[in-house]
């Protein structure tokens, strides 16, 4: 084969690939989130979108506790398959719960904030 002729270290292995992807979904994860909760505060600047987040919130820091809470009590709780043993060990488990999480964002009470804030996706170009 072409990696015993050349010698070793000619390629990564496919499983060495896959365990670099799984590092990599974890940026396309958090940096919306993280984009979001920055911007929180300066959409706050506009009188009717305090407004909003004062009504549906209490401030902007309560919001910014409730997309923490819910993230970090459900993104890494086990669920997103069908059981606990296809979840995956490790990261594997902990991603299928976060993007379960991503999938189910669209459902959360402040789901509109994330879209003020820019949010298209957690699978595509992110706007600062």
């Amino acid at each position: 084969s072409a990696r015993v002729s050349s010698g070793p270290w000619l390629s990564l292995s496919s499983n060495a690939l896959m365990f670099i992807d799984k590092y990599t979904q974890v940026s396309r994860i958090l940096n919306p989130i993280v984009i979001c909760l920055d911007q929180i505060d300066q959409l706050c600047e506009n009188r009717a979108l305090r407004g909003y987040i004062q009504d549906n919130f209490g401030d902007e820091e309560r919001l910014k506790k409730v997309i923490l809470c819910d993230f970090f009590r459900h993104a890494f709780d086990g669920s997103g398959a069908d059981n606990f043993f296809d979840a995956g060990s490790c990261i594997d488990g902990r991603l299928t719960s976060a993007w379960n999480w991503c999938s189910k964002l669209d459902k959360k009470s402040y789901h509109h904030v994330f879209l003020l804030t820019g949010f298209i996706g957690f699978d595509g170009n992110f706007q600062t």
